[in-house]
């Protein structure tokens, strides 16, 4: 069982929000999820439609039980929908600190009460409050993990900065290490200041930040006035999109990357056709067919007269290229004196088209002008480019259709670096089965990888 504290103390910045639609993606993605409302306002019962009237039991009635015994955690929680569950608070939640002033080690009543509950749960979500106090402490000492949702405004990188104070505080105190997430929330693309703050956020806390982070949407906050997480509410929306993205890195964190089997697979189809397509070549070159040293050959002269470009990605320095995967021919030289190009010189009375086709490289290939993106997808009406050179933003580099065999292609003025990608093919995020060169991501699938030099 994994117990997380949405906390920050700036208020604001969509911590209830986080907590309820995170709760609620993380039971659609099949984990049994407890969420724990630590803040007076009681605003994850309002955001789920749960009447404050009705609610009996609440947890500050589990945590004013000196032996957490007379009133159990289980007797307090409401069944939201299936895997997930909500243990909410009343307003006179704020009077407990009170109560219990002179009362030693009040702050680890929480933790005592969930640890009663990791046979039935995966998930506990706490919802703190946006003060420094006993329950803001309670949820950090009860925790393993902290999400610390920061919207992109002005007062942001000042709030996180007190808030990590806290947290590295109850870290020291307790000698237990807390795992710091840090969610970019509240995002708009379309202000300056926004991808500015988040800029900053990446670079002052590269480490820390998750991948996801959530973008303004008003779909999330008819939601919440409606009663409904988002999952509910508006399940193709990119409010809902954005949270289960976030749910499945947070499963994802901590857990042994494993390459799925349907990625073996395609290796192995590729591997295969890739065979296919060479002893195809014998019949359309002759004696002319490539070497592996010859294309070795061929790669370190082109990357030795290669100039620099004017862009650079906010990534790590340039590594040596990593092997790629050729699409339906072969890289093809018929002397030495053309390996510095990879391609031959079309014989006389040869076919065009036919020639034109087996040098074309699917993949990456970098030339003068950029770095092109050639792909091949049958039956495709769209195919776009997501990457660190753009956002990751899957709308806004489309590929062309070269012909009618599927291919398509970009080129990208890229500067000296590493960058990762994906093609977005008809709206659906697939990685580049022409490029060997790969990563898993966060969320347990692959990234392409392209080293320029």
């Amino acid at each position: 069982m994994r117990i997380l504290a949405i906390a920050n103390q700036k208020g604001g910045c969509g911590k209830t929000t986080v907590a309820i639609n995170l709760a609620a993606c993380l039971a659609r993605e099949g984990r049994r999820t407890l969420l724990v409302d630590l803040d007076p306002q009681g605003h994850c019962a309002l955001g789920l439609a749960v009447p404050e009237e009705q609610i009996e039991l609440s947890i500050g009635d589990v945590l004013r039980d000196p032996d957490g015994r007379a009133v159990e955690l289980p007797r307090t929680i409401w069944q939201i929908s299936s895997n997930f569950d909500l243990a909410p608070c009343k307003t006179s939640l704020a009077a407990l600190e009170t109560e219990l002033a002179h009362v030693a080690d009040r702050e680890l009543r929480l933790r005592g009460v969930l640890q009663g509950l990791e046979d039935r749960y995966d998930f506990v979500l706490i919802d703190s409050p946006p003060t420094i106090g006993f329950l803001m402490l309670s949820a950090l000492h009860a925790a393993d993990e902290v999400i610390v949702p920061v919207d992109t405004g002005y007062f942001a990188l000042h709030g996180l900065s007190k808030q990590l104070d806290t947290i590295r505080e109850v870290a020291a105190r307790t000698g237990r290490p807390l795992k710091l997430r840090i969610l970019g929330n509240l995002y708009d693309v379309r202000t300056k200041l926004a991808r500015e703050i988040l800029a900053e956020l990446r670079k002052r806390h590269s480490g820390e930040m998750l991948t996801t982070f959530v973008n303004f949407n008003t779909k999330l906050k008819e939601s919440t006035s409606l009663g409904q997480p988002i999952t509910e509410y508006d399940p193709a929306s990119i409010g809902c999109r954005d949270f289960v993205r976030l749910a499945r890195e947070i499963i994802a964190v901590g857990q042994p990357v494993e390459v799925p089997d349907a990625i073996r697979d395609q290796a192995d189809a590729i591997a295969a056709d890739a065979e296919r397509l060479l002893a195809t070549s014998e019949t359309l070159l002759g004696p002319h067919r490539v070497t592996p040293s010859a294309i070795t050959d061929a790669r370190a002269a082109a990357a030795a007269t290669r100039p620099a470009h004017a862009v650079s990605p906010a990534t790590a320095p340039p590594e040596p290229p990593r092997g790629h995967t050729y699409g339906n021919a072969p890289v093809v030289a018929t002397s030495a004196a053309h390996a510095g190009t990879g391609f031959a010189r079309p014989a006389a009375g040869s076919d065009e088209s036919i020639q034109q086709k087996i040098q074309r490289i699917y993949g990456t290939q970098q030339t003068p002008d950029g770095v092109v993106f050639a792909t091949r997808m049958l039956g495709a009406s769209s195919v776009r480019l997501a990457g660190d050179f753009n956002g990751w933003n899957g709308e806004v580099t489309p590929l062309r259709p070269v012909d009618s065999d599927g291919t398509f292609e970009v080129r990208l003025p890229l500067g000296p670096g590493r960058y990762r990608y994906r093609y977005v093919v008809d709206g659906r995020w697939i990685n580049d089965p022409f490029n060997a060169s790969v990563e898993t991501n966060p969320f347990g699938e692959l990234n392409n990888v392209v080293v320029v030099s």
